[in-house]
C-alpha cells in the first residue's frame, strides 16, 4: 500500500504514517518500499541485524541464560551467527577452559576479552547484514573438526523441515557447523516456531535439543509445533514459565532448565566429545488431547 492510501485509511497525515511504518519495519512486521509498505516477504525475507536486534529481546535473554547452563567447563563447541547466539556468547565468557569455534564476528566480539575462553574463527567472506563469515572458505575451514555441541539459530523452525533460514550462503555454513558437532542445540524464540523459510539448515532428526521461551497462552501454533517436535524426539527446554524466572538467574546458580518431557520416540544420539581445537585446517501424536492443552499442563507442572 502507498503511504497516501495508508494515511487515508487510518485518517492521519503521511508524515505520521511514514514514522509508524519505520517503527513497524524495525519490529519485522512489514517491509518499507519507496512511497509505501508491503507485507513481509515470506520464504525469502530476512531482516537485517538492526531489525533482529530489537525483536523479542527479553525472550532471547532468557533463552541465552538457559542455554549457557548446557555448556560445561573445558568443552569445545561451535556457535553460529545470530542475535540469540550473540546473547549466549556473552554468557559463555564466564565458562573457564572453553573453546568456541564460530563464523560470527558478533560472537567473537562478545568473547574477545574473556580470559579463559579460546576463540577460533572460520575463514570466509564477510556477509555484512549479519556480520557472519560465509562461503567456501568458511565451509572448508570446518572440515575435520569435531566438537561436543553446536548452538545454532535461524529464521524459522518447524517439525516438518527443522531449522531454516532465508539465505543460501548462511544455510550452507550452518550445515557445515552441524556436521562438526556430536549434538545440535537450536535456540529459537516462540515467534519462530511454525515459521518456514527457504533453505533448510538442520533437519528435525538431527536436532538434539530446542531451547525456547514459554509461548503465550493464546499461541496455539507455537504450542502445536512444540508438541510435534517432541513427538519426533527433540528435547525441549523452556525458559521462564510457571514458577520459574530465567532472567534473574546465572549459570553459577544451579539448574535453570525446565525440560519438557513430551512423549516421542527415542532418538539415537551421537556420543559427546571434549576436543579442544586450536586451529582449523583447510501420549502419542495420534491421541485425542490437543497439543496446546498438553503444553499448558506441562507449564502448570
Amino acid at each position: 500500500m502507498s503511504l497516501r492510501e495508508l494515511a487515508r485509511v487510518v485518517q492521519t497525515s503521511e508524515v505520521t504514517v511514514r514514522r509508524d511504518v519505520r517503527a513497524l519495519e524495525a519490529e519485522g512486521l512489514l517491509d518499507r518500499r519507496h512511497g509505501g509498505a508491503v507485507l513481509p516477504g515470506g520464504f525469502t525475507r530476512e531482516a537485517g541485524f538492526p531489525q533482529k536486534s530489537h525483536l523479542a529481546t527479553a525472550e532471547k535473554t532468557a533463552i541465552a541464560d538457559l542455554a549457557a547452563g548446557l555448556v560445561e567447563e573445558g568443552e569445545a563447541i561451535v556457535v553460529g551467527a545470530g542475535t540469540t547466539t550473540q546473547e549466549l556468547a556473552r554468557r559463555l565468557a564466564r565458562v573457564p577452559g572453553l573453546t568456541v569455534v564460530t563464523n560470527s564476528l558478533l560472537v567473537a566480539q562478545a568473547l574477545a576479552h574473556a580470559n579463559r575462553v579460546e576463540v577460533v574463527m572460520t575463514g570466509g567472506t564477510l556477509r555484512g547484514s549479519n556480520y557472519a563469515l560465509v562461503g567456501s572458505g568458511a565451509e572448508q575451514s570446518l572440515h575435520g573438526l569435531r566438537v561436543s555441541k553446536a548452538f545454532l539459530s535461524g529464521s524459522g523452525l518447524t517439525a516438518e523441515r527443522g531449522l531454516s533460514t532465508s539465505n543460501m550462503l548462511s544455510a550452507s555454513v550452518d550445515r557445515a557447523l552441524v556436521q562438526a558437532a556430536a549434538e545440535v542445540v537450536v535456540l529459537a524464540d516462540h515467534t519462530k516456531l511454525g515459521t518456514d523459510t527457504m533453505f533448510q539448515t538442520v533437519p528435525t532428526e538431527l536436532i538434539t535439543r530446542l531451547v525456547t521461551d514459554d509461548p503465550p497462552a493464546h499461541d496455539d501454533r507455537a504450542a502445536t509445533e512444540l508438541q510435534a517436535l517432541a513427538d519426533q524426539g527433540v528435547q525441549i527446554s523452556v525458559a521462564g514459565g510457571a514458577g520459574t524466572s530465567a532472567a534473574d538467574k546465572s549459570p553459577a546458580r544451579g539448574d535453570r532448565r525446565r525440560d519438557v518431557s513430551l512423549p516421542g520416540p527415542r532418538r539415537n544420539q551421537l556420543p559427546g566429545t571434549n576436543l579442544r581445537p586450536t586451529s582449523l585446517g583447510g501420549d502419542q501424536a495420534g491421541g485425542t488431547e490437543r497439543p496446546a492443552a498438553r503444553v499448558a499442563d506441562l507449564r502448570r507442572r
